[in-house]
C-alpha cells in the first residue's frame, strides 16, 4: 500500500469505471461527431487558470473528462476518420498500454529493466520477419517516424564523417529525397544543422515516384561542385499520394555511390507485409535503415515507431555516450538501448505491440489491410466514373486522392463542409499545383459502409454547391 496514493480499493473502483468507459467508447465511437463543434480557445476558457492547491476527488476529475475533454476531441478512433493517416487503438493494444503505464519502467539500460529491453528485441524481430527483412537488421522502438528518420540521418552523417564526434561536422554533406518525401526528412536535416540548401528534392515520374536518373544526375552535379553526398531517403507510401519509390534501383545507386540508404515505410511498410505486396520493399533488405509505424496501420495505440538498422555501429558512433553513473558490466546479450538513440529514457512501448501481434496474428492483420486496400480501389473507380469528380493519383494502398473538376476554391470549401458536418473527416493537399482531397482508409473499425457513407456525403454536399 502507498500511503500518498489512492488505496487499492479506490483504484479498483475507478479503474473499473475507466475500463467500462473505454469499452463503451470503443463500441460506440461511430456515434460521435468525428470532429467537435467548437472554436479555438473554448476548452482553455472552460478550464481553471491554475492547478488546484488541494487535491480534488476522482469523481470530479472523471466527470470533467466526460463533460469538457470528450466534446473537444477529434475522434481518431472513429470509423470515418479518413484524414491524415488513420490510427487505431485496438483493445489488445490498450490493455498493453495500461499495463505499461502501471509497471512504469525505463528501458534505457538492460539492467534498468531486462523485461522491457529484451521484449523490445523480440517484438522487433517478429516485425522484421513479417516485413521480410533479413536477420542482419537491428531493431529498436522510437516514438514517431520523425524520430526514427532523424536517427537514420544522424547515423548516416556519423558514417560519412569520421571526425564528427570530436571535431564537429564537416560542411558540404548533401542529403537526397523525393520531392514527395515526408517533411520529417527535411526537418531531420535541419535539426542536425545541415541547412535546407543541402537537401536535394528529387523529381518524380507520372506516378509520383522518385526518378533514379534524376537522383544520379544530382549526385554527380554535387560531386562536381565539391559537395559530399552522404544519404538518400526513399519512401514506400508517401503522405501526399502513397506513391512507392523504386527502392531497388535507389539502393543500387546508393551502393555504387557510397550513400546511406534510409527507407521511409512508416505508412506503407504494413501494406508491404502482404505476400502480394512484397515487391514494395524489394531491395530494402540491402538498405542501411528502415522505419515502419505500427501506430499507423497495425492497430497499436500511438506512439510507436519501429526503426531497423543494418549498421548499428553507426548508431553507436552517433549517439553512444556513457557517463559513470550509467556504466554497466559488459555482456554481449545485455543490450543498452541508450547507446543507439538520443533519448536516455524510454517507455515500455514494446508491451503494447507484443499484445497486438499476439492477439491479431499475421493472417488477420493481412486480411484487414487487404480489405482496406480493396475498398480504396473500389472507391477510386466510383469517383473516376462520376462526371463531377476526378481521381488525381493512383491508389496503390488505401488512400484515394480526388477533387471536383474545376478551380481550387470550391474544393477547399467542400473539404470544410464535409469536416463541419461531423459525419467524416478528410484532409487536403496540393498536388501538381491543384488542391485535392485525401480520403485515407486505415481504421480498425472502418467498414465498407463507412467508406461509401463518406463518399455519399461528399457527393451530396458537392451537388449543393
Amino acid at each position: 500500500m502507498r500511503p500518498q496514493d489512492m488505496s487499492p480499493d479506490e483504484f479498483r473502483k475507478f479503474g473499473y469505471e475507466v475500463v467500462d468507459w473505454i469499452a463503451r467508447y470503443l463500441d460506440t465511437t461511430g456515434e460521435y461527431r468525428v470532429v467537435p463543434e467548437m472554436q479555438p480557445g473554448e476548452l482553455v476558457d472552460a478550464l481553471p487558470k491554475s492547478a488546484p492547491v488541494k487535491g480534488e476527488p476522482m469523481e470530479a476529475i472523471l466527470a470533467d473528462f466526460d463533460k469538457l475533454i470528450v466534446p473537444a476531441l477529434n475522434h481518431w478512433n472513429h470509423p470515418r476518420f479518413h484524414g491524415y493517416f488513420s490510427v487505431s487503438a485496438s483493445g489488445a493494444g490498450i490493455l498493453g498500454e495500461m499495463l505499461a503505464a502501471a509497471v512504469n519502467v525505463n528501458s534505457m539500460l538492460w539492467k534498468s529493466c531486462p523485461a522491457s529491453v529484451e521484449l523490445e528485441q523480440v517484438v522487433m524481430s517478429w516485425l522484421r520477419q513479417w516485413l521480410g527483412l533479413p536477420e542482419s537488421f537491428f531493431g529498436l522502438i522510437h516514438d514517431t517516424a520523425s524520430s526514427s528518420t532523424l536517427h537514420a540521418i544522424g547515423a548516416a552523417r556519423a558514417a560519412a564523417d569520421p571526425g564528427l564526434r570530436t571535431e564537429g561536422g564537416a560542411p558540404g554533406l548533401v542529403l537526397y529525397a523525393s520531392e514527395h518525401a515526408h517533411s520529417s526528412v527535411e526537418k531531420g536535416a535541419l535539426s542536425l544543422g545541415m541547412g535546407q540548401q543541402n537537401v536535394r528534392k528529387i523529381g518524380v515520374d507520372a506516378e509520383y515516384r522518385m526518378r533514379p536518373d534524376l537522383l544520379s544526375a544530382a549526385i554527380a552535379a554535387d560531386r562536381e561542385a565539391g559537395k559530399k553526398p552522404f544519404c538518400v531517403v526513399s519512401t514506400v507510401g508517401t503522405t501526399s499520394v502513397t506513391s512507392i519509390d523504386p527502392v531497388k534501383e535507389i539502393q543500387a545507386i546508393a551502393a555504387r555511390e557510397g550513400l546511406w540508404h534510409h527507407v521511409d515505410a512508416a505508412y506503407g511498410g504494413v501494406a508491404a507485409m502482404l505476400p502480394e505486396n512484397r515487391w514494395m520493399l524489394e531491395g530494402a533488405g540491402e538498405a542501411d535503415s528502415l522505419v515502419v509505424n505500427p501506430h499507423k496501420w497495425l492497430f497499436t495505440p500511438i506512439d510507436l515507431s519501429a526503426f531497423f538498422c543494418r549498421r548499428p555501429e553507426a548508431l553507436r558512433e552517433a549517439y553512444s555516450l556513457v557517463p559513470e553513473y550509467l556504466a554497466s558490466q559488459e555482456n554481449p546479450r545485455a543490450v543498452n538501448l541508450m547507446d543507439y538513440r538520443i533519448p536516455l529514457g524510454s517507455r515500455f512501448r514494446a508491451l503494447k505491440l507484443w499484445f497486438v501481434m499476439r492477439s491479431f496474428g499475421y493472417e488477420k492483420v493481412c486480411r484487414i489491410i487487404r480489405k482496406h486496400c480493396a475498398w480504396a480501389r473500389e472507391l477510386a473507380v466510383e469517383i473516376a466514373a462520376h462526371p463531377q469528380f476526378e481521381v488525381v493519383a493512383p491508389a496503390p494502398m488505401s488512400l484515394v486522392c480526388f477533387r471536383m473538376k474545376g478551380p481550387d476554391e470550391p474544393n477547399r470549401e467542400l473539404l470544410e463542409q464535409v469536416n463541419r458536418s461531423g459525419v467524416a473527416f478528410l484532409s487536403g493537399n496540393v498536388l501538381d499545383g491543384r488542391f485535392v482531397l485525401r480520403l485515407a482508409i486505415g481504421n480498425l473499425g472502418t467498414t465498407r459502409e463507412d467508406v461509401f457513407t463518406t463518399w455519399e456525403k461528399v457527393r451530396t454536399l458537392a451537388s449543393q454547391a
